[in-house]
């Protein structure tokens, strides 16, 4: 049985603002930061936050000289609070990222590292890992031949659309969706429009 998340200094912050800042990217691909990142706001939205549009947060760390994600995770949290007057910041590692060719199969695969902080208190509120990966919808016929083709096709579709975007929409929603019966998920925030059965 998984251990429990304290949520102990999550319920003393009760942040209602989260500045999301551009993903690290551990991964082989270069378009990564940017794909996450244009994931993320829904999610985070319908758990019930104001998130501060990441163009605009972009632009103003562009416009400060901030353009690496290493650089705009360093600054200061003391900084970012007087900057965009948010309650919380979080930062995401990626993983993953990416369509990766088998020999029977293609698996496009985001994997992420959210870790959320109180931009007054410098206290970590939340941190959380989620993965999606394209096989979990593929359905295989058992025939060699067409298992072959059909990752062949499939990889070269995935690289031509970047399929990995649509994969971070779904690992953003499983990390960000809250859940009573997950034991680390994100709590919801003051604006989520809970259902009765919630």
């Amino acid at each position: 049985m998984a251990k429990l998340y304290d949520y102990t200094a999550f319920k003393e912050s009760k942040p209602s603002s989260i500045l999301v800042l551009l993903p690290i990217n551990h991964s082989n691909e270069a378009n990564a930061s940017f794909g996450v990142l244009s994931q993320l706001t829904f999610p985070l939205a319908e758990a019930g936050y104001y998130v501060f549009p990441v163009n605009l947060a972009n632009e103003v760390f562009k416009q400060n000289g901030l353009t690496v994600a290493n650089d705009i995770h360093s600054v200061n949290l003391a900084k970012l609070r007087e900057t965009f007057n948010t309650d919380a910041v979080l930062y995401i590692n990626i993983k993953d990222y990416g369509t990766n060719y088998q020999l029977v199969q293609s698996d496009t695969r985001v994997t992420l590292e959210a870790k959320l902080v109180d931009a007054r208190t410098v206290k970590l509120l939340w941190t959380g890992t989620a993965t999606a990966s394209s096989l979990e919808t593929q359905q295989t016929s058992g025939n060699l031949f067409s298992m072959l083709i059909s990752a062949a096709i499939t990889q070269i579709s995935d690289s031509i659309r970047d399929r990995s975007v649509a994969i971070s929409a779904l690992s953003a929603t499983r990390l960000f969706t809250p859940n009573p019966l997950k034991s680390n998920g994100i709590l919801y925030g003051p604006y989520a429009q809970k259902s009765s059965s919630n």
